[in-house]
């Protein structure tokens, strides 16, 4: 990508694409609940499919909000199965486990409640930077596309 872009290149047309990637995503996520992080991926990559050849400040911010969308979903996925391997081990011992899943069932949720907060904060900030002009990187993303 290339990575002399700048708030004077963006046009504004190519600042509301990027940001509405952003906010699509988003809404998209929660519309269908952020562990089904796949809608903001099919939201995200519609605008990059469509911006990708004429509007590169747009598809940037575009690739960027499907890459984090898919990395929340693959981190949710995840979540889902140590889940299910907690409450594996619960059934399995016949709730001795429990003294050791217990904390490590809290752990999780909590680990769940930052992901998700993060998501949330990062998309906003992510929004009002492209609208901005300025470019954006997401924190603890897997970059596949």
């Amino acid at each position: 990508m290339n990575a002399t872009l700048h708030r004077e290149d963006a046009t504004l047309a190519d600042r509301q694409w990027a940001a509405g990637a952003h906010v699509a995503a988003l809404a998209l996520a929660l519309l269908t609940s952020w562990t089904a992080g796949f809608a903001g991926m099919l939201a995200a990559g519609v605008v990059y499919l469509l911006k990708r050849d004429d509007a590169p400040f747009a598809a940037e911010h575009a690739r960027e909000a499907f890459n984090f969308n898919l990395s929340m979903f693959l981190y949710a996925c995840g979540v889902c199965v140590l889940g299910f391997l907690l409450l594996g081990a619960t059934v399995l011992t016949l709730g001795i486990g429990l003294i050791v899943t217990l904390p490590a069932g809290l752990m999780l949720l909590v680990a769940v409640a930052a992901i998700a907060v993060m998501w949330l904060v990062c998309s906003i900030v992510a929004a009002i930077r492209a609208w901005n002009g300025e470019h954006y990187r997401y924190p603890l993303t897997l970059r596949l596309l």
